[in-house]
């Protein structure tokens, strides 16, 4: 993430890491690896990617600030139809 000697190099990693640890890896065990695996896609997959909140989304989930943006979008673009520049 950040260059040799940098404060933050892998502050984003480690971040995500702990996140996962925590919130997946000591709350149960596995019997095999397939097992794990398939536990691992599902929480990235299906939580944390999609519904988790993050701090840098203003705490939304990805899917809420999506749905935001392409609302302002959407509103911004009406707008604009019905209110053309003149040429």
């Amino acid at each position: 993430m950040g260059s040799v000697g940098d404060a933050y190099d892998n502050a984003m990693a480690e971040s995500f890491f702990a996140t996962l640890e925590c919130e997946l890896i000591e709350r149960r065990s596995f019997r095999s690896k397939v097992e794990a695996k398939a536990a691992l896609f599902s929480y990235i997959e299906g939580w944390y990617n999609p519904r988790r909140r993050h701090s840098a989304l203003g705490y939304h989930s990805p899917e809420e600030f999506e749905h935001r943006v392409v609302a302002e979008v959407q509103v911004a673009t009406e707008i604009n139809e019905e209110d053309p520049i003149p040429a």
